[in-house]
């Protein structure tokens, strides 16, 4: 079974991901992100490197869930494939920091990957308001995240809500995490699993 958590920088996919992984007795697949080449170039010059950050990114991902598709474990999966597509290439180019040549190339690739690949069995989405994600971005203080700009994380979250509106390639889970300390808190993590629970009794 693959379980993917989608949602905004900042919104808690890896913690969550972590959390729900030695909850469940999960097997944990994390987004490349201290290891991805372009990252800190990326968020110094968005323009001159979006296309290479989101092709890295398209790459890992679609290894993964090959990988995720052979595998008898239950997999939970920190970011699905759909978002670089569905979000951060399209936002990029939106804001003119993807060229229409690169963001078309980019998009015809995309789609002949998930052609071959089967949606996660449920989707969970973390859903988070501007303030609260970047209270977190700060907290977590990662060097190369320092200057990421209002307006990319506005246009994002903007269309990260689009996106799910429209969802309907499997189970979806919303959670709306700007008054959980799931974390820190155990009652609140609780009521994050009460409500997966309920999703997976149907899907084992």
């Amino acid at each position: 079974m693959h379980i993917a958590i989608a949602g905004n920088i900042g919104s808690g996919k890896t913690t969550l991901t972590k959390m729900l992984a030695e909850h469940y007795g999960w097997t944990p697949r994390y987004e490349s992100v201290d290891y991805n080449p372009y990252l800190v170039d990326f968020y110094n010059d968005m323009e001159r490197w979006s296309f290479n950050i989101q092709i890295y990114f398209l790459n890992k991902r679609f290894l993964d869930v090959v990988e995720i598709s052979k595998s008898d474990d239950v997999i939970v999966q920190d970011r699905s494939i759909y978002e670089d597509a569905r979000i951060f290439a399209p936002n990029l180019h939106a804001m003119g920091l993807m060229a229409t040549r690169d963001y078309e190339n980019y998009a015809s690739l995309f789609s002949l990957m998930v052609s071959l690949v089967k949606a996660p069995d449920l989707l969970i989405y973390l859903r988070s308001s501007i303030p609260n994600l970047v209270n977190n971005i700060q907290k977590r203080g990662r060097e190369y995240e320092s200057s990421i700009r209002l307006d990319y994380l506005k246009g994002l979250n903007e269309r990260y809500e689009k996106w799910i509106e429209e969802y309907k390639d499997g189970n979806l889970l919303i959670i709306d995490v700007d008054n959980l300390n799931f974390q820190e808190n155990p009652l609140h993590f609780r009521t994050i699993t009460d409500k997966i629970d309920a999703q997976l009794h149907g899907l084992f």
